[in-house]
């Protein structure tokens, strides 16, 4: 994967200055498959971070605080088999509070790629929520410019997210949200979602599943999120 965040990016007209951060593996520009009719897999499948692929450390800039969610691995593996490219999608407004810098961010990134693999693209908002970005989640900037780069259309695109600006920033890009609860969802969140999963693992299946990949979808048994707990996501962490 290159080293350094491809510059000069914008989104829906967002100033150079206030564009998310491009990391695509080599060779992932204009990988993502086109699936025939019968197969009907996403084109794609876009994951938050934080809380979804690896445990939520707030504003975390420590490699070696990563630790992958429950079947995490085995769903990003899963979607490899079936040919479908994958790629990471995360607010990390941190940056723009001075509590992580770029080389922390990209270390980060680094570990998680040597856990799973390394994922097509990532696509990162480092802006904090009063910046006017087109990128910051819930809006649709990070999967618009993920889906640029490899080729995707927004439509046959999959993001896969634990709380309610995930599948919103899906919504708002065109494509389609699978909302995995913690217990830092919102029960709002979980009853607004389209369809829900009770972990990566089964929201890949949800994905790839010919009732899945229908334009029907669903909502997995997801058991009753907890009490609502502190979410500094909410107010400028990562995801």
């Amino acid at each position: 994967m290159t080293d350094r965040p491809v510059g000069g990016t914008t989104v829906a007209g967002t100033p150079a200055g206030a564009a998310p951060w491009l990391w695509a593996r080599p060779g992932a520009a204009g990988i993502a498959r086109r699936p025939g009719k019968a197969g009907r897999l996403p084109e794609a499948v876009l994951f938050d971070r934080d809380g979804t692929l690896v445990v939520d450390v707030p504003y975390n800039g420590d490699p070696d605080r990563v630790a992958p969610m429950p079947t995490a691995r085995a769903a990003v593996t899963a979607l490899r088999e079936l040919g479908v490219a994958v790629g990471v999608v995360s607010n990390q407004s941190g940056v723009a509070r001075g509590l992580l810098t770029q080389e922390q961010v990209m270390a980060v990134r680094g570990r998680v790629d040597e856990l799973f693999g390394p994922f097509d693209v990532w696509a990162v908002c480092p802006h904090g929520p009063a910046d006017g970005c087109g990128c910051r989640k819930p809006a649709p900037g990070l999967i618009l410019a993920a889906c640029e780069r490899m080729g995707a259309a927004p439509e046959r695109t999959v993001v896969v997210g634990d709380i309610g600006s995930d599948v919103q920033a899906a919504s708002a890009a065109g494509a389609r949200g699978v909302l995995v609860p913690t217990s830092v969802t919102r029960p709002a969140e979980v009853a607004a979602a389209r369809a829900t999963a009770r972990d990566l693992l089964t929201a890949v299946r949800l994905i790839s599943s010919p009732a899945g990949c229908a334009a029907g979808w669903g909502t997995d048994d997801v058991p009753p999120p907890g009490p609502p707990q502190e979410r500094p996501r909410a107010v400028g962490g990562g995801g």
